[in-house]
């Protein structure tokens, strides 16, 4: 199947300008960059798509085999760009989907620019010197309480990884967004995700990367963001005045911002 039709790729803005792909994070779907992408759209080949399980992907290509780790999903957005012939990507990641595109990028380093993660972690439990911001005990508890009623514990993180609780309705967004994910590989993305580790793989990225980290962020705290600039070669840091896991849906203009000056400077020094 192409990557096209079972991601659910969606191409906007200047077909002639410099790709920058979006990638969205757990529970959501492309609809989540709808107050950031157009932005973009003048001068940048906007492409949108969906993680498998999500938003209009084909959920019938889910193969259990492939998406047992991020690799998987790193696989399909070498695919995509294959697919669109993609070159000098600025590829755009949201929590997970950071390391999706850390993955993709050491997988095949010539098709990519530069990355953009937004709230990055490589490991979400402690380990030795290593705070990740949750114990081994947190993430098996978020892990069977999410296995033994999804819808629950949707209604229940949702708010919490929005944060921004004077703006309820934004957490409403996302939980609603949890809930139209099909909740058997949501649980499945869930345990790859929180399992994972990438420390190793950060020292393999050879592109200029930005790291971008939220303040009171409850699922990556500074020490995470740290961590991940400290560990890429060219690596750089910001912190945003953006509350909560999600600044696409509750700082746009200040993650445009953000984004915007970054690749000034790129193009600069380029």
């Amino acid at each position: 199947m192409s990557a096209l039709a079972r991601n659910n790729v969606n191409v906007h803005g200047n077909p002639a300008g410099r790709p920058m792909v979006f990638a969205h994070g757990f529970g959501c779907d492309q609809n989540m960059w709808r107050y950031v992408w157009p932005a973009f759209a003048d001068d940048f080949r906007i492409v949108l798509f969906d993680h498998v399980g999500a938003g209009g992907s084909d959920v019938a290509a889910f193969q259990p085999d492939r998406y047992a780790s991020l690799r998987g999903y790193a696989d399909d957005v070498v695919e995509i760009a294959r697919e669109l012939d993609l070159r000098d990507i600025v590829f755009v990641g949201h929590s997970v989907s950071a390391m999706v595109g850390v993955l993709a990028a050491t997988a095949e380093p010539d098709r990519f620019g530069s990355l953009v993660l937004i709230g990055p972690s490589p490991r979400y439990s402690d380990d030795d010197d290593y705070v990740g911001g949750f114990t081994e005990e947190d993430i098996e508890g978020l892990l069977d309480s999410m296995d033994d009623n999804y819808l629950g514990w949707s209604s229940a993180m949702a708010p919490v990884i929005m944060g921004n609780e004077d703006r309820p309705e934004l957490g409403e967004e996302l939980t609603n967004s949890f809930c139209r994910t099909d909740p058997e590989i949501a649980r499945q993305f869930a345990h790859v995700t929180f399992m994972s580790d990438n420390r190793e793989d950060l020292a393999h990225v050879q592109v200029p990367a930005l790291v971008l980290q939220c303040s009171e962020d409850s699922i990556a705290p500074d020490e995470v963001g740290a961590y991940v600039h400290r560990m890429i070669a060219r690596g750089t840091f910001r912190k945003l005045a953006a509350t909560g896991h999600c600044p696409q849906m509750s700082h746009p203009e200040e993650l445009v911002a953000a984004i915007r000056d970054y690749l000034k400077v790129i193009d600069d020094v380029n």
